[in-house]
């Protein structure tokens, strides 16, 4: 059996470009299908402002200027009690719209790629990745360019 996920959008900003539910889940589903994972998934995602991307990114990583992406793993202790034939949560994927926007013209990127990383990206988190050094971030840029590739986004990494 392979995995199934399902998507919760909710946009709280006024950017324009936003990939329809349909692409994001897709986008998530992709790395979930990379990585071989099995089961019935729930994955939210949440397009903010400025404004909410640096008070968030100020709560939980003490840095105050919106970021990009940023992503909240599901904390295995409350969803540990939940019934087996309900979708599992990864967690949240926060994507800060304008920030978005502004990194793909600046990287001369299409914006449908770019968002396309961000959520690859994201979800890569969810899933217990991450580049905290040399060794796990080319790691984990490896399985971003090969997901990316495969459905004709650009490479986030060439130069």
């Amino acid at each position: 059996m392979g995995a199934v996920v399902s998507v919760d959008i909710q946009v709280a900003s006024t950017v324009g470009n936003v990939p329809s539910e349909a692409v994001m889940q897709s986008w998530v589903q992709e790395v979930i299908n990379e990585l071989s994972v099995t089961g019935e998934f729930e994955v939210s995602i949440r397009i903010v402002d400025e404004e909410e991307g640096r008070e968030l990114n100020k709560q939980y990583r003490d840095k105050d200027q919106a970021t990009n992406v940023l992503s909240f793993p599901a904390v295995d202790a409350a969803i540990a009690n939940l019934p087996a034939d309900l979708p599992q949560p990864l967690g949240d994927i926060v994507i800060c719209g304008p920030v978005a926007e502004r990194e793909a013209s600046a990287q001369q990127k299409t914006t449908e790629s770019h968002w396309a990383h961000l959520l690859v990206h994201g979800t890569l988190h969810l899933l217990g990745h991450d580049h905290e050094n040399d060794a796990d971030a080319e790691a984990m840029e490896a399985i971003e360019t090969r997901v990316l590739g495969r459905r004709g986004a650009a490479d986030p990494y060439a130069a």
